[in-house]
């Protein structure tokens, strides 16, 4: 019993030495395999914090001013805006400490064109998830409907980052943020698919496209 007990504290010391020669992520793996998902919940509550090195500013906030530096508090200034069209502006938007320069709610990016509601299908990219966009197309000849669908790629402030495949996002139009992303998100809905998302089919109606198929059944 003492040679087993000494061997496994043995083999638990080295673990700990190798945990520390690799990065975090591997240092996290660790952590959770001893200590259970517990010890690690709270690094996700963490996520909407700022991770970068560099010093990051909100071009809208003067740090220079002498109502801002008598006051001597750590949270300091904050800008945000709300979008409008209905959209509220979130909590964590309003008393987080993240720095985005293409937040709508917290930067210079507007607003403007297009509303798309559809389902997140990817949430690997750092700040943009993929969303799928389902409608109908219709064929003249066959007097009938045919299922078509749209990837389109969002960027996703933090303030969003508990945004998860399956989920229910609306997005808006805003000027080009990169070489494929036009769209911010603004809303989404925690909703549980079961199956593949990819083989789900789900229409998001709006008024006109209930005005039409009022049409086409009278």
């Amino acid at each position: 019993f003492f040679f087993f007990f000494f061997f496994q504290a043995e083999d638990g010391i080295r673990d700990v030495e190798r945990s520390r020669g690799l990065g975090d992520v591997y240092k996290r793996q660790y952590q959770r395999r001893v200590h259970g998902d517990s010890f690690y919940q709270g690094f996700v509550v963490a996520m909407a914090e700022q991770q970068e090195k560099a010093f990051q500013k909100q071009n809208n906030v003067y740090l220079n001013t002498k109502a801002l530096l008598s006051k001597k508090t750590e949270k300091g200034e904050r800008y945000y805006k709300t979008v409008g069209l209905g959209f509220k502006t979130p909590k964590e938007a309003i008393n987080g400490t993240y720095i985005d320069k293409k937040c709508p709610f917290t930067s210079n990016v507007s607003i403007r064109g297009r509303i798309i509601k559809g389902i997140c299908i990817g949430t690997k990219m750092k700040n943009t998830i993929v969303i799928r966009r389902d409608y109908l197309h219709y064929v003249k000849k066959y007097l009938r409907f045919e299922k078509r669908h749209t990837t389109v790629s969002a960027h996703c402030a933090p303030c969003f980052s508990h945004v998860k495949v399956g989920d229910i996002v609306t997005i808006g139009q805003c000027r080009p943020l990169s070489k494929t992303v036009r769209f911010n998100v603004l809303k989404f809905e925690p909703f549980k698919i079961v199956g593949n998302v990819k083989k789900q089919f789900m229409l998001f109606q709006t008024k006109n496209a209930i005005k039409i198929t009022c049409l086409l059944y009278t």
